[in-house]
This record gives C-alpha cells, sequence and structure tokens, in this order.
C-alpha cells in the first residue's frame, strides 16, 4: 500500500510539473494527436491512447482517470472543459490571465447566469444537485443546460473540482472560479491586458488549434 502511494504522489507532482510547464494540457489526447499536447502524451509518450477499463487492458486509462480526479481538486493547477468541452488542465498563472481578460457580458442563455449565481452561493456542486437546485433537470431541459455550462467553461466562470458519487457513473463536481480560486480571481484584477495577453501568448504559441480556438470563443 505504501508502495502504491508513493507512486500515486510521484505521477501527481510530475503532471503538475507538466501543466506548470506548458500552461494547458489536454488530459486525453484527441484522436491520438499531438497537437493540443496532452498529459497522456507527455506521461505515456509514443503510446496510443485506447479506452480500455476491463481487466485485460493496461489499466493506463483507468490510472490517468484517478490521477485526474486527485489533480482536479488539488488547487495547484486548474480543471475545466474549457477546449471543445474536454478534459483540460491549466496552470495557475495562464488560468488568472485568461481571468483577467474575462468580460463581464450579456449570457447568451438566462441558465447561464442561473448556473452560476447558485455556484456562488455553493460550491462545488455535482451535476445532479446542480440540476436539481436551478431547476434544469429531466431530458426535455438537458440541452439548455449544456449549452448554459459550455459558455460558463469557455469565459472561465466555472472550473471543475473533483466526483462525486451520484449515480450509476461518478459526475463532475463544477463550482465558481471566483469561490474555489478567489486569489486567482483577486489576483486577475491587478493584472493588465497586455501582461495577461503576453502571459497567454506564451503557453499558446506552439498550438495552432488552441490559439484558434481562443480566438473564436474570445471574438463571441
Amino acid at each position: 500500500m505504501k508502495l502504491i502511494l508513493r507512486l500515486m504522489t510521484s505521477s501527481k507532482k510530475k503532471a503538475i510539473k507538466l501543466i506548470n510547464k506548458f500552461g494547458i494540457l489536454l488530459v486525453f489526447p484527441v484522436n491520438n494527436s499531438t497537437d493540443p499536447k496532452s498529459l497522456w502524451s507527455q506521461l505515456y509518450p509514443n503510446t496510443q491512447m485506447k479506452w480500455e477499463w476491463d481487466e485485460g487492458g493496461d489499466q493506463k486509462v483507468f490510472k490517468m482517470w484517478n490521477l485526474m480526479k486527485e489533480l482536479s481538486s488539488c488547487q495547484e493547477v486548474v480543471y475545466s472543459k474549457w477546449y471543445r468541452g474536454r478534459a483540460t488542465f491549466f496552470s495557475r498563472d495562464l488560468f488568472t490571465a485568461f481571468l483577467a481578460l474575462k468580460i463581464q457580458r450579456k449570457w447568451s442563455h438566462k441558465e447561464s447566469r442561473q448556473i452560476l449565481d447558485e455556484l456562488k452561493a455553493n460550491s462545488p456542486l455535482s451535476t445532479k444537485d446542480l440540476k436539481k437546485i436551478t431547476g434544469l433537470k429531466g431530458k426535455l431541459l438537458e440541452s439548455l443546460y449544456n449549452k448554459a455550462m459550455k459558455e460558463l467553461f469557455e469565459n472561465f466562470d466555472i472550473v471543475g473540482f473533483g466526483e462525486v458519487e451520484d449515480g450509476a457513473f461518478p459526475s463532475l463536481a463544477v463550482g465558481a472560479s471566483e469561490v474555489l480560486y478567489e486569489d486567482l480571481f483577486n489576483e486577475a484584477k491587478n493584472i493588465s491586458k497586455e501582461k495577461a495577453e503576453i502571459v497567454i501568448e506564451q503557453h499558446m504559441k506552439n498550438s495552432s488549434l488552441l490559439r484558434k480556438f481562443y480566438k473564436k470563443t474570445r471574438d463571441k
């Protein structure tokens, strides 16, 4: 057991170091592509990812999933569904830069404000609890909920924070960035737009896909 704990601690430290180095890393690669970079490709170089969960697999996906869950709530890095709804980790400095550029705007979906208000009052919440509290529970409202969550993630208003056992499969717990990362939120208020843009450019200059996605979401 002690050996397993040591290995887990070692993997966590290595993962945090990698996220801080690159600023942004997906958890799993998109179709095993090298762009954008992923935590998987950094920890398992030259290894194609296959969704193997059974005992006959090599357990890499299972280990990565557990690592993702542990990292998401450690507060040494920031977990989000920012890039095309995929699991994404940010370094604290890059996430702070994004917060500094976050524009308070009129929401495209009224449900976005509704969800954010609830999360500012109580974070983090499981998917099940959040839907119940906001009245967005049920298949008929699923699309509205998903569109609002997408908007909130892309605008850096919310983050992922651990998992909650609230059904047959654990769900991601989410919270308001302003609540769970209050220190970064306050720090962002004192960062100029010019400085924030420099930090973002430094971390995204080697990924055409990340730059393109950032520009698309920024210019909405």
